[in-house]
């Protein structure tokens, strides 16, 4: 029997990880006992437009659980000359008035404050630890049985189980797995495929209308967004036209439009009638804004002004919510369009059909004329035909 029971464990452990087992794969027990759970995840704004409603849906579900959040800093380094803008990431602002979320660790983005926040994690003793990352999944499933040695930790698995040593992985560092399931991305919006893991992990329900974005932008940067439209004269007073706001930047390059093509735009859609009167709000990330502003400098573009959120999250949302139209290549904008209720034309590429803008009714996405093609092969003429269907 002793030779035997071993193997009856590794099979049981195997079959728990390949999601065999009934019910949820958080058990019922452990989540009683639990009074809080930490959250893995290397996380973007685009990523928390969505998870934000499982988050609150694990919470209405389980409020004797706190929740928090370790935000992993994929672009971790040594160089100090980096660290001031990867500590002021603005996705922070937004996660720290989540009322949903107790605590962040937001120090991960240089290699000694990364340990020290395990440090200070381990010293929390989390009965559950959940990683819902989706690149490195052995690592981050290791970091989470660092984090919590004696707890439940469960995790995003990939699926491909013929290697070795990432199965190894996973069955001495997860009590449960989800499999990333590559298959669903091309056909499920991102915000089912996260759904289905918390109704896999915790049983937790989420409708497809609980899965659309939404953000309460507080008082104080609403009244902001009211003074800078009303400086530039882009408010309903100071314009005839419509306000759209055109995001060309991402942080990859291969998702980024020409600035060129921006200036192009604003040039044909102002020889049409309807558009003789349109505003341009052109918006840049903060590292970028000078780049920009020289660009725009060089030009004698009435009508246009340069914005970047430079002090809080909240601005960018604020602002974009007084506009009448959006363009934004595919990067966090064209999701908080759709929180924000303004209708976006979304430039993406062919490779992540998942995470185009949930609403369909009021997006339109523009796609590369072949599927290894990077943003700036769409042209003007795509956008410009896109933004009539809005009339």
């Amino acid at each position: 029997m002793s030779s035997i029971q071993p193997l009856k464990v590794f099979g049981e452990a195997f079959r728990r990880l390949r999601g065999g087992a009934p019910g949820p794969l958080v058990p019922p027990a452990v989540l009683a006992r639990a009074d809080r759970i930490l959250f893995i995840k290397h996380l973007a704004i685009g990523d928390f437009t969505y998870l934000q409603n499982c988050f609150k849906a694990f919470a209405e579900a389980f409020p004797h659980v706190a929740i928090h959040v370790w935000v992993d800093e994929l672009r971790r380094t040594e160089d100090r000359a980096a660290w001031d803008q990867l500590k002021r990431y603005s996705l922070y602002d937004w996660l720290e008035s989540c009322p949903c979320i107790k605590h962040v660790y937001r120090e991960t983005y240089s290699p000694e404050l990364f340990r020290q926040s395990i440090r200070a994690a381990r010293q929390q003793n989390y009965p559950l630890v959940v990683s819902l990352s989706i690149l490195s999944t052995r690592k981050y499933a290791a970091l989470a049985r660092e984090i919590s040695p004696d707890g439940f930790v469960a995790g995003i698995q990939d699926q491909r189980w013929f290697a070795l040593r990432r199965r190894f992985a996973y069955l001495t560092n997860l009590d449960a797995g989800v499999d990333i399931e590559k298959k669903a991305r091309a056909r499920e919006h991102v915000s089912a495929i996260y759904a289905r893991w918390f109704r896999r992990l915790f049983g937790c329900e989420i409708p497809e209308a609980a899965r659309y974005p939404f953000i309460r932008i507080p008082p104080r940067w609403d009244e902001y967004a009211g003074r800078q439209l009303a400086e530039w004269h882009f408010d309903a007073a100071g314009r005839a036209g419509r306000l759209i706001l055109v995001n060309p930047h991402a942080k990859d390059e291969r998702r980024c439009w020409p600035l060129e093509r921006v200036v192009e735009l604003i040039c044909v859609l102002r020889e049409r009638p309807a558009g003789r009167n349109d505003c341009f709000i052109v918006n840049s990330a903060p590292e970028k804004r000078e780049q920009t502003a020289a660009f725009f400098g060089a030009r004698s573009l009435e009508r246009v002004r340069l914005f970047s959120a430079e002090e809080n999250f909240f601005q960018l949302p604020a602002v974009l919510s007084r506009c009448d139209l959006a363009v934004s290549v595919e990067t966090s904008i064209m999701h908080l369009a759709n929180a924000v209720h303004v209708p976006v034309v979304a430039l993406m590429r062919r490779n992540n059909p998942e995470w185009a803008p949930i609403d369909r009714q009021h997006s339109v996405v523009v796609s590369t004329p072949q599927r290894r093609q990077d943003v700036d092969a769409i042209t003007t003429r795509q956008v410009v035909e896109a933004l009539a269907s809005f009339g």
